[in-house]
């Protein structure tokens, strides 16, 4: 991607230090974090870190903990949290850069809502390291980025994009900003309502529904992600490819044969390799968020 002429955003905090344990997985949790994390980990979502736990199929020996933290889902709200830093010069080489993303984002879905007759508000990006502390409850990097609708930030350990390429196989620079824009992509789904909907038709529904509810709100998600990339201007050769590559890579199907389980599609929260890639391509193709309706007919 061609960032190094973009502007920064200035739209960001820096958490300090830790903040808190992982509600649920707190001491003597080592043996079933060890049997989630392959999958917790990769997630692109927990969208007001839902940290909604549902007891799934028998997952190994275990009965399976978890709709896996999807991004987009609800948050638990309530929570204060300290405003983080906002000194540039606190900043890491990756975060700057993070922000020229998020810079990137703020000014392709400005002028894509100001045709529409609307104004966009921008989010805010909280850089922690390891463990840090969300409205939507605790945070921490096994979890992966992650958008909080309960105030409107997206959250982000930036160690993240280390895994992406040497875990995942999925390195490159679009592949990353992929993960940021993913997460815009929640924001536009809050800012137009259709987060809030979907979340509170998720409360009314048992766990196979509202895990099939989630896996819509994801993919389109990734169409957003998609659109942003088409209309930035700011793509280069071999970037859909970095993006194809990574949206494959974080599959649920892949995700669960990965981690040795035999994939559950009643379990999915983010959707298959296959249709992740098809709604990120369909974004990139189009350019059109109105393309990017994932709510209505097949996925």
């Amino acid at each position: 991607m061609r960032l190094d002429d973009e502007q920064e955003s200035s739209n960001f905090e820096v958490q300090q230090g830790g903040g808190g344990g992982f509600g649920g997985f707190g001491g003597g949790g080592g043996g079933i974090l060890g049997l989630l994390l392959p999958l917790i980990g990769s997630r692109f979502g927990c969208g007001g870190i839902a940290v909604v736990l549902v007891v799934m199929f028998v997952f190994g020996g275990l009965g399976n903990l978890g709709s896996m933290l999807g991004g987009g889902g609800v948050g638990t709200g309530g929570q204060q949290v300290q405003e983080g830093s906002r000194d540039p010069q606190q900043l890491t080489q990756i975060q700057h850069w993070s922000l020229k993303v998020l810079g990137s984002t703020e000014r392709t879905w400005g002028k894509l809502f100001q045709q529409a007759g609307q104004t966009y508000q921008p989010t805010i990006l909280v850089f922690y390291n390891e463990n840090g502390m969300s409205g939507c409850g605790a945070a921490q990097s096994a979890m992966g980025p992650f958008y909080c609708p309960t105030d409107k930030k997206v959250y982000l350990d930036t160690s993240f994009f280390n895994e992406l390429k040497q875990r995942f196989g999925a390195p490159g620079d679009f592949a990353q900003a992929y993960v940021i824009a993913h997460e815009v992509g929640h924001h536009i789904q809050d800012l137009t309502g259709v987060l809030g909907k979907a979340n509170s038709q998720q409360r009314n529904l048992d766990s196979v529904k509202a895990n099939a509810l989630q896996v819509r709100i994801e993919l389109q998600a990734d169409c957003y992600a998609g659109v942003w990339g088409k209309e930035t201007g700011l793509m280069e050769a071999g970037d859909v490819e970095e993006g194809l590559r990574a949206a494959q890579a974080i599959g649920d199907d892949t995700l669960q044969r990965d981690a040795g389980r035999t994939p559950m599609p009643d379990s999915f929260t983010h959707g298959t390799s296959a249709e992740r890639m098809r709604w990120l391509k369909k974004g990139l193709d189009t350019g059109n968020p109105d393309a990017c309706d994932t709510f209505s007919g097949a996925i």
